[in-house]
Order: C-alpha cells, then sequence, then structure tokens
C-alpha cells in the first residue's frame, strides 16, 4: 500500500505569538535591499504581503505610502501599536494572499522574509502571483526572497535537536527554542519542529511546515505567470545567484 501524502501543513500558533516573534527576529539586514529597490517618486505606493509585525513595514512608512496584508490577527495588532507609537499611519488588512481584492494598484509589491515557503501546493502560489499582477501598475516592480533549498543542511539538521535561538522578549519570558526536521521528498516540504522552552522549562512542540520551491522550478512559475526576472541574487548584498547561494531573491517586472 502506498503511503498517503499528508496534506495537513500548519505553523504553530506560538510562533505567531507576537512578542516571541518580535524577539526573535529583530534583525533588519534585508531592509537596505527593498528600500534600494523603492521607487524614487515619494508618492510612490508600496504593498507588503505577508508584512508580519511590520518589522519592514514601519521603517518604510517613514517614506512611502504602503499598505501591509497579513492573515494573522495578533500579528497585525502588534503592528498597529509599533506604528502608533512611531506617529505613522498604515494601512494595515488581514487577508488571504491568496484571494486578496484591493481597489488599488501599486508600484511596487514585495514578499519578504521567505514567506512565500507557506505557500504549501502549487495552485496557492499561483493564485498568489495572479493576486500581485492584478494589483501592480504598468512598469511596477515585484520583489520576493526565499531559500535556496540545501538538501545536505536539511538531512544533517533531521539528525539531531540543536539549538538555534535563546533571547528575553519584551513581555519578560526567556525563550530557547530547539530545532528538528524532515524533509517530504514527495511533496517538497520541509517538516519543521521548534522545542519552546519557556522561563527554562519545555513549553510545547510547534510546526514550521515550509515548502521548498528549487531554483529553476521557482524561475518557470514567475515566466508562466508573465513575470521577467530582471535580477536573480543570492544574497542581500546582490550577489549574483549561483549554486551555494542561500537565498532566491527576485526583482520582476510584469510583462503587461
Amino acid at each position: 500500500m502506498k503511503d498517503k501524502i499528508n496534506t495537513d501543513y500548519k505553523v504553530g500558533d506560538l510562533i505567531y505569538d507576537a512578542n516571541i516573534y518580535d524577539g526573535l527576529n529583530t534583525f533588519l539586514f534585508d531592509l537596505q535591499f527593498y528600500k534600494k529597490w523603492l521607487p524614487k517618486d515619494k508618492n510612490a505606493r508600496i504593498l507588503e504581503l505577508c508584512c508580519g509585525s511590520g518589522r519592514l513595514t514601519i521603517p518604510i512608512a517613514k517614506e512611502y505610502h504602503i499598505c501591509g496584508i497579513d492573515n494573522s490577527y495578533s500579528m497585525l495588532e502588534q503592528a498597529k501599536l509599533k506604528a502608533a507609537k512611531e506617529g505613522l499611519a498604515i494601512d494595515f488588512i488581514e487577508a488571504d494572499i491568496r484571494t486578496l481584492d484591493l481597489p488599488d494598484q501599486y508600484d511596487l509589491i514585495f514578499i519578504p522574509f521567505n514567506s512565500i515557503h507557506h505557500l504549501y501546493q502549487n495552485q496557492d502560489l499561483f493564485d498568489t502571483l495572479n493576486v500581485v499582477k492584478k494589483h501592480l501598475k504598468d512598469e511596477g516592480l515585484f520583489l520576493l526572497d526565499c531559500y535556496n533549498p540545501n538538501i545536505h543542511y536539511i538531512v544533517e539538521a533531521e539528525k539531531k535537536l540543536n539549538k538555534i535561538a535563546e533571547y528575553k522578549t519584551d513581555d519578560g519570558r526567556k525563550v530557547l527554542i530547539k530545532q528538528i526536521m524532515k524533509y517530504e521528498k514527495k511533496t517538497q516540504i520541509n517538516r519543521i519542529e521548534w522545542h519552546y522552552f519557556i522561563n527554562d522549562l519545555f513549553h510545547s512542540v510547534q510546526n514550521l511546515d515550509m515548502r521548498m520551491y528549487f531554483p529553476q522550478e521557482l524561475d518557470t512559475y514567475l515566466k508562466w505567470y508573465g513575470f521577467t526576472i530582471i535580477h536573480k541574487f543570492g544574497s542581500f548584498d546582490e550577489e549574483i545567484f549561483n549554486n551555494d547561494s542561500e537565498k532566491q531573491i527576485f526583482v520582476c517586472k510584469c510583462d503587461n
């Protein structure tokens, strides 16, 4: 009897606990890359898909009109609080990026921070690309970043539980995260488990399933859906993509 494909893909609730998320994701090494590609016209309209708690949205909003989309209510509430502290009026909208339907079009749309790895089925990605096309102005740019799958790393990481982070949150919790993973070849899903220890006590195991998109595959999908790849980089320093690149970073335009 053949194994059935498990299509129960998920991300654990604790991973989207806003304070725990923000404590882990304090970096801004990708901000300058995205800012570099923003239009020179400060009246341009920017759309961020999968904006999370506003890590990139808020600094960009200091110079541009930007709308942030995410499907996590708690993350958006955190983003709104942070924006209010900065005195910024930002449109944050809770929505599914696969079915998003806004009345406006935008000069630049981006999907940062590996978020497309949570589009688990091909159709999820295709629907999202159609949404981008619908909302992108003529001559507008579409940017996204994701991992370049490293099967050797995944196989090594399957062997034992490894510590990946230890920090303290703004609300006073001490957090330790250990990770183990297992790759499913049939589905291209990397089944990641994060084992959380809160205040030195084991708390829970949280799933962080990620769909792996291989380089030739993703290039082809973008072209199929009417995008020209202007640049493909292997890092936020704009190194040319190669076999050993950790990242796949795209700058695209739509073929209207």
